[in-house]
Formats: structure tokens, sequence, C-alpha cells
């Protein structure tokens, strides 16, 4: 159990028997949320939690990510890390004490783990950096930064930045290591004090007996293909695969009691990652000894980009298709209401969400055959890193109301996708002419660390992303960074090397923001005609219940009366979605007359709209009446309403008082009254 102020998570660790077959880590990462810790009932029909929240999952990867390259690689065992946030203090978020306590109970379970490991958030409040600020003072930072690491480095970066510039983020990030080297000597005391050993990893040796056989048959071979910068993904694929089944038909040539084949018909896998061991090796052994990659590129080079916006009708509000060497991103942006602002039924006291990015990864952009089910924990967190790209440019509420949602189709993918959607949704928002106030675009760095030797690759493709240490998306603008993601697949990297990475990102992030430039330069100066025009303007919250009116009359009646749709906030902001700029405007009439405090002593022209018998009510503002009492209507007595006004007359009528009640009530008497104009002048006026 981790507490810190009022904020309660229980972090569980189980280990179960591995099962045959398996040749990965089957490692799960779980985090529950119950609406219990904020003293809340769940808002579901069932009254109770079902699948998880957005930010639920988002918090088991960011579990997942610091955890997984800390426990060993030959180790097959089910593994199940699961984390409950059972008391919620808004002073405290939960998601870091899950990854610190994640930690604590793989140590506790006495886990095979290169740990401790431990998380830290950091904001930056004005020119300070804080440790582990609250919900509030993370809205208001300009910097929300989680950071895991271990003793030997830096292992996991998530954050969202507002354009801050590149010295100021390596800061934060040395700032929040030190922190959590107090939280790594704090598990250690907690284990001596409860007599606990941690379980160091044994380094576990293959037998040699089967790589010094491929290294000897098919190592020159595979060099050689590596070495061919021209040819294209598929061929080099087409090429590896060959060798792999030539070596293939010589194991199975051998006796049967020949070692290598013992080995292979032991375990039908044991080939094939041997294999791909030896291609890793070598791969890496040309950009550490040579300084070229796979398909011919420098180190610090990115691979062709094209840019298009406007690719699809304008049904679609805007669309951006950005290309980067195979990998290819169409976003299509979305203009909605304020109604159509997705509600957050989750522990995290935002109550909902006004710009959305949805990331779909199909199985065709890999070139593979799959079902189509609902989108995976890694899609949903592509589409949170890049939605946190885009949230500092976006325009504010005020000067532009409508919700915005982007959707970035992966149509191929070979690395980096995730910053190509992020490329891709910042050209189809400026296409639907959102005014962002800076392009934003992205680059993935990858690394590959052999002892004391360090390469950072910029670009990775998806080759150098599988048999590389890192994986490290970084989104900007010119101005500075919005957003960090960095992933590790070793047990932890130097501050120093992150902040190599984080400066060689920027000549890459410019120089991909100018190649998207050429294709659109400026957000459009008109919106879709398919998309809804919105008009925003304030009210007194006061008079919020008079434009609604009694059961929701009044607002419905102006909608009807308009054909639109009106939306009004608590804050007393109102906004009017239409098709038509005209019934906006009519709309926009109507609610300030509703909500326009009238005086005693006014003078209005209005329409008279109802006659009583002892009385005739006028239309002075749109929606709002007052009442002539039969006694007002003239200086002498009048026996019928009908005889001084009916119902559609033009009367200059004053406030004589405005009652207790609010009521209007008006007169004639004393009031000069404008001739009514004649037939034939308005003809020839018009």
């Amino acid at each position: 159990m981790v507490e810190c102020g009022d904020t309660a998570v229980l972090v569980t660790a189980t280990r179960s028997k591995g099962r045959e077959g398996i040749d990965f880590l089957p490692l799960i990462c779980d985090y529950e949320e119950r609406l219990y810790a904020a003293g809340r009932i769940p808002g579901s029909f069932f009254r109770r939690e079902a699948r998880p929240p957005e930010r639920a999952i988002l918090t088991c990867r960011l579990i997942d990510r610091p955890m997984r390259p800390l426990f060993p690689s030959w180790l097959r065992d089910d593994l199940q890390i699961v984390a409950t946030c059972m008391s919620l203090d808004e002073r405290v978020p939960p998601d870091v004490l899950a990854v610190t306590g994640a930690s604590m109970a793989a140590l506790l379970a006495r886990m095979p783990f290169y740990g401790p490991m431990a998380a830290v958030r950091v904001g930056l409040l004005g020119d300070d950096f804080v440790l582990n600020p609250s919900f509030r003072e993370i809205e208001r930072s300009d910097l929300d930064l989680v950071l895991a690491g271990t003793p030997a480095g830096v292992v996991m970066v998530e954050a969202g930045a507002n354009q801050l510039p590149e010295q100021d983020v390596i800061e934060a990030i040395d700032f929040g290591y030190e922190a959590v080297g107090e939280l790594i000597k704090a598990q250690l005391n907690l284990l001596k004090e409860l007599g606990i050993e941690q379980v160091i990893p044994e380094e576990k040796l293959d037998d040699p007996i089967l790589p010094s056989f491929l290294e000897q048959e098919c190592a020159a071979a595979i060099g050689e293909v590596l070495k061919q910068f021209s040819q294209t993904k598929p061929e080099r694929d087409e090429k590896l695969d060959a060798i792999k089944a030539e070596v293939s038909a010589k194991v199975a040539a051998l006796k049967a009691d020949d070692a290598i084949k013992v080995a292979v018909s032991s375990n039908s896998k044991v080939l094939s990652n041997s294999y791909k061991s030896l291609t890793k090796k070598l791969m890496r052994q040309q950009i550490l000894s040579e300084g070229k990659r796979v398909d011919g590129r420098g180190l610090d080079e990115v691979r062709p980009i094209s840019a298009a916006v406007g690719v699809l009708p304008k049904r679609v509000h805007g669309s951006g298709l950005f290309n980067r060497g195979l990998t290819q991103v169409l976003s299509t942006a979305t203009l909605g209401t304020p109604s159509d602002a997705q509600e957050m039924d989750d522990l995290n006291p935002a109550s909902e969400k006004t710009y959305l990015h949805h990331y779909n990864f199909p199985p065709y952009s890999v070139g593979e055959t799959r079902p189509m089910r609902s989108p995976g924990r890694r899609e949903i967190g592509h589409g949170a890193l890049a939605e946190r790209a885009l949230l500092p440019v976006l325009p504010s509420k005020e000067s532009f109301p409508y919700v915005l949602r982007v959707v970035s189709e992966c149509l191929s993918s070979n690395g980096s996708t995730s910053m190509g959607s992020v490329c891709g949704s910042t050209l189809a928002l400026m296409d639907a002419g959102v005014p962002l106030k800076a392009p934003v675009g992205g680059a993935a760095m990858g690394l590959i660390k052999e002892g004391d030797e360090v390469r950072i690759l910029t670009d990775i493709q998806g080759i150098e992303d599988f048999l590389g240490d890192m994986d490290f998306k970084v989104a900007g603008t010119e101005k500075g960074i919005t957003a960090l993601q960095m992933d590790m697949k070793i047990t932890g990297l130097e501050v120093k090397t992150v902040a190599d990475a984080i400066n060689q990102a920027r000549p890459a992030r410019l120089h991909i923001l100018g190649k998207m430039l050429e294709a659109i330069d400026a957000p459009r100066d008109t919106l879709s005609p398919h998309a809804p025009r919105l008009l925003s303007f304030r009210i007194d919250p006061e008079l919020i219940g008079t434009v609604i009116g009694p059961g929701g009359r009044t607002i419905k009646g102006i909608t009807e009366r308009t054909n639109t749709k009106i939306d009004i906030e608590d804050g007393g902001i109102v906004t009017i979605a239409s098709h038509d700029g005209a019934a906006a405007e009519e709309a926009q009439r109507i609610i300030e007359g509703l909500t326009r405090r009238v005086s005693e002593g006014e003078v209005f022209q209005g329409t008279v709209t109802r006659v009583i018998p002892i009385g005739a009510f006028v239309e002075i503002l749109p929606g709002k009446e007052g009442m002539i009492h039969i006694s007002q209507l003239s200086e002498s007595r009048v026996e019928k309403v009908e005889d001084v006004v009916n119902v559609g007359d033009q009367v200059t009528v004053r406030v004589r008082e405005i009652d207790n009640r609010g009521r209007i009530n008006l007169t004639l008497r004393g009031v000069p009254q404008q001739e009514p104009e004649a037939p034939a002048a308005a003809a020839a006026a018009e």
C-alpha cells in the first residue's frame, strides 16, 4: 500500500508457472480505478465500474513501460502487476505512486528484478520546478513530466510541455532523477527492515553451439544484405528470409544425433530466435563501427518526407496526409459543438475533454491479416501522445469554441507512426481552419549502446526500433517541446545521454516542420462549408434560468424558431451552432434581449404580441415582454383595449416600473408615437 496525503494505492505482484512454448516475457500490468476512492458512485446503468476509462489504460502503460525492461530476458513465468486506487486526495495524483508501488511489490514477491525503480512527476510553475504537483498545479503548470528511473539511470519519460526550450526539459529530467534516487533508497531500506533479500537475476548464457553455427554459415551473407543501402524494406526482408530458409535447410540435413539438430528439434522457435539475435548483432555492429544504417542514412539523417492537405472532400472538415519513408498517416479533423465534448467518468477531477485525438493502427499497415477489434492499449497510448503534443498550440475556448476531434489512420507503417500522426494532425487542423498558435512536428530517436559506446539515431525505422535499445519520441514547435515519450529496453540511461537525444531531435523536428509548411503555411481563412458555424458570447450567470425558462420551454422555443443548437455553460458562456449565420445571429439577439437588464424610464419601440381584457403585452426586446395595463393606454378612459392597440401594432412605450417579481410594466401615457410609414413611401425606400 503506497500512501501520500489521502491518496492510497494498493499494488500487488503475482508470479505463476510459465506455459509451454512461450518465447517472450508474459507480463500484464493493470491499473484499476474504484470510484469509491473519491466518494462517488459510478454513473453507468449497472452502477459499478466496467471497462477501464482511457486515463486508467494510460496508467497501465505507465506502469508497464518502466517495469518490462527490468525483468531478465530469459524469464518466461506469467507475471501480473495490479494497482488499485483505493482512496484519492485531489492534491496527490495516484499514477506515479502506482509505478513506484509496482517496483516495491515485485521486490517483496522476490521476483528476479533489476530494480528498484521509482517514478516522480515534475511540474514547472513560473521559474521553479515542483516535485509531484497536485492536480490543480498540473493545470497551471507549463510542464507535466513523469520520470521513472533505476540506479542505472532513466528508464522512462512521459511529458507534455508548453513549448518549452530543450534545456528546460533536460533540467526537469535531472531534477526528477534526483528525487527518484531518494525513493530507491527508501525501497532498499524497507527491504532491509523486513529482512527480505533482493533476488538479483542471474545471467543465463545460451548454448553457444547454434549461435556459432549460424555465425559461421550465414553471418557474412546477412552482413552483405545489411550493406545494400539502396534496397527497399520488402527486398531486404525477402533476402534475409531466403538466407534463413537456406540455413534451416542445412540444419534439417544434419544427422539426427547432431547437437545442433537436437537443439533445434527440442524447441521450434530456437532457430528463428537465434537468427534474429545474429541479425540484431550485425546491424548494431555496422552502426557502431561504420556509422551507417540499413538504409544508408547517417545517424542524424531523416527519411524522405512529403505532405499534402485537403486530400479528402470537404464533407470532411479538414484532412492531411503525412509521409516519412514507408510510414504514411492520414489524419482528419472534425469541428463539433460544445455538446460534443467527452464527459469523463473517472477519478481525475477534469470532467470533460474538448480536444480528442484517436489513433488507428489497422493490420494492413504492416502487411498483416488479423481481426479488427476495439483499440488496444498501444493505440490508445499513441493517440494520447499525439493529443498531448497538440494541446499547447490549440486556440482558447473563448476565441474558437469548437470541440475538435482528430483521427489518424496509419495506412503504412515502418516506424514512428505516433510522430507521423502528430504531423498529420497539424496538417488536418490547419486545413480545417483551426487557428493553431504554431505547427507541431515530431521525430522518434533511437539508441545503440554496447558497453561505453553509444550511438543516437534520428528518425528510427521499424527494424531500428526492434533491434535498438531506446524509442524516444520528441514533438514540438519551432519554439520548443510540447510532448516527450521515452521507453528503454535496457535498465537505465544517464541523464547526459537523454539530453543528447533531446538536443539531436531539434534539427530533425525543424526539418520536418519545414516540409509540412510547404504543403500549408498557415491555417485556412475559412471553414469547410459543412462545418457548423458558432457564435459565442457571455451572459450574466444569474440569468441562465431566464434563457432556459420553466422546464426548458424558452430555450427550446428559441432553437425551434431559429433552427439552431444552443449550449450554455455554468459560467454564462453561450454558444450557438448553426449552418446559417443569419439564424445564429437572430438567436443571439433573442438571448441578449432576454438577458438585458431593463431600467425604469427607458423607452422602447415594440410590437404588441397579445391582448387581454385588462391590457396588452408588448415585446420590447427579442424574447422579453412587458405589459401595458388598460389604464396606461391613454390619458383618457379606455373602455376596450382593442380601441387603442391590436396584435401586431408597433408602439413606443416607456418602462413605468419593474415590480418585485421582475415583471415589466409599461405605459403609453405621455410617450410620443411614431407615425406609421405610408405604403408608397415604404415602396420608394425599398
